[in-house]
């Protein structure tokens, strides 16, 4: 049975309307023509995911999400996305938008990695951001 799981690591945080949240994600993954076998989110720390992303990725920088792709079916979805409160907290405060709206974004942005979608390149990056967009108008539930 497909299931998406949220996790903490280092810190306590529960993000609101789970059950809308869950659904979301699962519409946008079959939209994209996709089928979703399990799917991980697990909230950290700016600390914790910057030893993640030295010790998987090399890079020695601070990001607000990690994706790991973990699915072994084509066009099926397995995979672990990590994310930093600090720096959803920290970017809401930069973009003047709410914390849990720019959750949604960075969940959202780890689904379109899984999806096949990157964020290289400017055409990419501009592509994917386009898709953020079109998915949060679509959330259906009040953030």
């Amino acid at each position: 049975m497909p299931a998406i799981h949220f996790f903490e690591e280092d810190i306590t945080y529960k993000p609101k309307n789970k059950t809308a949240l869950r659904q979301w994600i699962t519409n946008t993954i079959k939209a994209e023509g996709y089928k979703l076998k399990e799917l991980s989110y697990i909230f950290c720390s700016d600390a914790y995911l910057l030893q993640i992303n030295q010790q998987y990725l090399n890079h020695d920088t601070y990001t607000d999400i990690v994706t790991f792709d973990n699915s072994e079916v084509d066009k099926e979805i397995t995979g672990d996305i990590f994310i930093s409160i600090e720096r959803i907290r920290e970017n809401a405060a930069k973009f003047n938008i709410t914390e849990t709206d720019e959750l949604h974004r960075v969940i959202i942005h780890g689904a379109l990695h899984l999806l096949g979608y990157t964020d290289k390149t400017s055409v990419t990056k501009q592509k994917m951001t386009q898709k953020e967009d079109f998915y949060l108008n679509a959330r259906g539930f009040n953030s």
